[in-house]
């Protein structure tokens, strides 16, 4: 029998074994190597500085063609995560001449970001906002989680030995380099909301990747330097802790909103598709949003009128059954095939694309029943012609029949075709003589499978 020393000895163990996993202190490099290579990625002189405007120009045109492999090679020749990391090593080894090298180096790659940017999309032909350019303008608490995680990867990776490839991959993940180029974009054409979000995107990733390597440096245990005014350091930790907190708070904000907004549009789209559905009404487009804090549903019908009254009243009682209530509906229907009044292109364009596509529908399925039509039409018919062959060649038989039957399965409901041929011989026929039934049929028919059942019970031949 196991004591119960023994049972807590080898819990101990293994708790110990378990925690040697995840124990770096012998792949740590010192302190003085890890410092200088965060040191060294600082600065933005130089070749440093044309390698970032060159990855601007790149990220910049892979946002305006909409190519993600592009926008992830900029991501990978911007040297943007030098000063960040740096200005998170100095506050934690409390460097102020360090923090504002660091500060006043990635100011200066925002500023040159963004006029590079700028002036890009000021000459680029395309003035029109892609999906990746976007997907640049909506943080949320997910884009923290995400810096937050890849800062602390990064410290690590820059403070151990055994560095692998981790800093392409943080450099891809936080992505810092996109954010700049569509706060670019929105400074070229004017639109407030680009660059705002994005560059809102871009201190969110900032900040994080920043407490990120703060809090490595203070779990590894990194020396202050000598020069130390423990006043001046608490009053930057406030300000360093207290930004984060907000940075937090304003993310799970717009968190929130985004979730609300998910939630309502997909309840939205759902309401349109399942429950107005009519018999000779169908709906156009249909398009759901929310604007001034409140929510709204437009939708164009086509085909027969409805009436208006009625048809609001039945859609707004239906809306709140499915909790979607205080949503304002608005329901188009003065574009009818009845009338054929057009009072929008783009309405027309797509009334248009939907008439061709009911056309060349019901166009395949008439060419669809022709040809099964045809196929049994010409089933039919060969076994009329071929009779009088099958009296010469096989004078045993009196009557037979072709068919192209469909057999299903009742266990696993498989479908297939068979081809059968029913043969009246009242006295029998010989293997030999149903094998070369068969394979006339096949050649004369041109199929590669035929079944024979011979004298079937109560089949209806024809009388005489």
């Amino acid at each position: 029998m196991i004591k119960k020393e023994e049972i807590i000895t080898n819990l101990k163990q293994f708790w110990r074994d378990l925690i040697a996993y995840f124990n770096v202190a012998d792949d740590l490099e010192p302190q003085n190597e890890a410092e200088q290579s965060i040191r060294s990625g600082i600065s933005f002189k130089g070749s440093q500085l044309l390698v970032l405007i060159f990855a601007i120009f790149i990220a910049s045109l892979g946002l305006n063609t909409n190519s993600v492999p592009v926008i992830i090679g900029a991501m990978l020749i911007s040297p943007l995560m030098g000063p960040i990391i740096g200005m998170g090593l100095a506050v934690g080894i409390e460097d102020y001449l360090l923090l504002r090298r660091s500060f006043k180096n990635i100011a200066m790659a925002i500023l040159g970001s963004l006029a590079a940017s700028a002036l890009y999309f000021l000459i680029s032909p395309q003035y029109e906002g892609s999906s990746q350019l976007l997907a640049r303008t909506s943080p949320s608490i997910y884009d923290v989680f995400v810096a937050l995680f890849g800062g602390a990867a990064g410290i690590i990776s820059i403070a151990c030995k055994n560095k692998g490839q981790v800093m392409p991959g943080v450099a891809i993940a936080t992505s810092l380099m996109p954010p700049l180029c569509t706060a670019g974009y929105g400074i070229a054409t004017w639109q407030s909301h680009f660059f705002f979000g994005a560059l809102y995107l871009f201190f969110t990733n900032m900040i994080f990747i920043l407490f990120a390597t703060l809090i490595g440096v203070k779990i590894l245990g990194y020396k202050r330097v000598v020069y130390q005014n423990s006043k001046r350091n608490k009053k930057l930790q406030i300000a360093v802790y207290s930004v984060v907190a907000i940075t937090v708070v304003f993310s799970c904000f717009l968190t929130y909103q985004m979730i609300r907004k998910n939630i309502f549009m997909n309840d939205a789209s759902n309401f349109v598709e399942t429950q107005m559905v009519f018999p000779n009404t169908q709906v156009l487009n249909h398009s759901e949003y929310i604007a001034g804090g409140k929510r709204y549903i437009d939708v164009t019908l086509i085909g027969q009128s409805l009436p208006k009254d009625s048809l609001q009243l039945a859609m707004m009682n239906k809306l709140d059954s499915l909790g979607l209530g205080g949503t304002v509906l608005n329901i188009k229907q003065g574009f009818s095939i009845e009338n054929e009044k057009v009072d929008d292109e783009k309405n027309f364009q797509q009334f248009y694309g939907i008439m061709q596509q009911e056309i060349a529908q019901r166009q395949n399925m008439i060419d669809s029943l022709q040809g099964i039509i045809k196929l049994h039409q010409s089933f039919n018919t060969e076994g009329v012609q071929i009779a009088p062959e099958v009296k010469v060649l096989f004078p045993s038989i009196k009557d037979f029949a072709l068919s192209r039957m469909v057999a299903t399965s009742t266990v696993n409901n498989n479908v297939d075709t068979v081809n059968m041929v029913f043969v009246n011989a009242p006295k029998g026929m010989e293997k030999s003589e149903r094998e070369k039934l068969i394979n006339f049929i096949k050649v004369r028919l041109g199929e590669k499978e035929v079944h024979l059942t011979l004298n079937p019970s109560n089949f209806p031949w024809p009388q005489y």
